[in-house]
């Protein structure tokens, strides 16, 4: 069913808000003010609201601008009689509306389920990230949103072709390309290999420039993977294939074997190098680990001789920066709940005395390491779906004086800014990075601060 709408405002999620005889339907592909047809995907008469999909532009926004990946376009597709795929919802948007867009989300969530007015803690504007490594220069680097992305994942079809869904549907489309993508991820055309009894292929290009790394997630039918051949699996630094029955393919229940090459790569935090087995959890955006490290310093404030704690740590990127600045004299906890990102881990701060990696679900394990024990300070980087009501009310049993909460998610991030404020947090400050540009997330770090009421 198509209809004629005006956008309202933007929705988290992607969307722009419209109503139509009283329901109220979120329209992807869209820019608030535009008059558009929309075609109504997941429509139901009994439910409240509608999901409905931009298909022509009546009257375009001066902020809509030509897509730069025609498979992700949703009016090229249209003309092509297929749906565009997921991944690139916010393409057809000046970078600066962008911006502003994801602002607005921003100041929605904090007030709505935050509870707070988003000007009483300095946040301004959504803060552009350039595409660098930690040591490089970004001073002559285009502002394009394009090549950020350090970690791709892509499906297989069944004839072993690299594919990618579009939103909410299990329809395959072929790529030939991906411009988010590092350049040395493009440069492997892995697009050019077939990967025939494989589902998934995930690929890692590190920060420390060594060749990227491929990872395979075979069909269950695939009981003994072979060696893709192509050009590809050539020039990767390794080829490793990880099968699993359930849970993801990083959370260290699967067995994981090597078919050529190493199994790890090598990341840079800081004069640091890390290790990050597999499909084990990295920053995606190549600048995203040197901004978040400096916002996560500012807010928790470690000193020498602190007790820390990192929580949600993977690998260890906050944890290599909090065991520098705590020192000798200081602690570090790094709990990590996936069994081989913590082995990273344990390995990657097997030479830092100060440092204690530990294994388990903060919710449970915070509460019987810490046995009553308090802390200066806590940084935790949950999931997209937040820390939650139990493992905040852990946090706050340390009595830590500060807490940056790192997050990927604006929802999530408010309604836990709300738990914290149960226990005497108070967010002071908060601040919005856009790195991930052309969709529609963002990534928040956020200062909370115990009263001393």
């Amino acid at each position: 069913m198509d209809l004629e709408l005006t956008l309202d405002r933007v929705a988290h999620g992607g969307h722009c808000v419209a109503r139509h005889d009283g329901r109220v339907i979120f329209v992807r592909h869209g820019i608030p003010g535009e008059r558009v047809i929309a075609r109504v995907d997941r429509g139901d008469e009994k439910k409240r609201f509608w999901n409905a999909s931009v298909v022509k532009v009546l009257d375009a926004s001066p902020d809509r601008v030509p897509h730069f990946w025609e498979q992700a376009d949703a009016l090229k597709a249209e003309q092509r009689e297929t749906l565009p795929i997921g991944g690139a919802e916010f393409g057809h948007i000046s970078l600066a509306r962008q911006r502003a867009l994801k602002g607005e989300v921003f100041r929605e969530q904090l007030s709505r389920l935050g509870g707070l007015d988003p000007d009483t803690v300095g946040f301004e504007a959504v803060e552009t990230v350039p595409v660098a490594g930690w040591n490089d220069d970004a001073s002559n680097l285009p502002d394009d949103g394009l090549g950020w992305r350090s970690r791709v994942s892509f499906s297989v079809t069944s004839d072993g072709q690299l594919a990618m869904h579009p939103f909410h549907s299990n329809e395959l489309v072929t790529v030939g390309e991906m411009p988010l993508a590092a350049q040395a991820i493009n440069d492997l055309k892995l697009w050019e290999t077939n990967f025939r009894g494989y589902q998934r292929v995930e690929v890692a290009a590190p920060s420390s420039g060594e060749a990227p790394l491929v990872v395979l997630i075979p069909r269950s039918s695939n009981k003994n993977p072979k060696l893709p051949q192509g050009s590809a699996i050539t020039q990767a630094s390794g080829v490793v294939v990880i099968q699993q029955t359930r849970g993801s393919a990083g959370d260290g229940r699967g067995s994981l074997h090597t078919l050529r090459g190493r199994s790890d790569v090598t990341e840079l935090a800081g004069e640091r190098e890390l290790q990050v087995t597999g499909e084990g959890f990295w920053q995606i955006h190549r600048g995203a680990p040197r901004a978040l490290t400096e916002a996560m310093l500012e807010y928790a404030d470690p000193q020498q001789g602190d007790s820390v704690a990192d929580l949600y740590a993977g690998a260890g990127l906050f944890t290599a920066a909090l065991a520098d600045r705590v020192g000798l004299t200081g602690h570090v906890l790094s709990m990590e709940g996936a069994p081989g990102t913590s082995a990273d881990a344990a390995h990657n701060f097997a030479n830092d005395p100060q440092v204690i990696v530990t294994r388990g679900r903060v919710e449970r394990a915070l509460t019987h390491v810490m046995r009553g024990g308090s802390l200066d300070a806590v940084v935790l980087d949950p999931p997209r779906t937040g820390a939650g009501k139990e493992s905040v009310a852990a946090i706050a049993d340390t009595r830590a004086s500060r807490v940056a909460y790192v997050s990927c998610d604006p929802a999530s991030f408010a309604r836990d800014v709300s738990y914290f404020a149960a226990h005497g947090y108070e967010l002071r400050k908060a601040r919005v990075f856009d790195l991930y540009p052309h969709t529609h997330h963002m990534e928040v770090v956020g200062l909370l601060a115990k009263n001393e009421a």
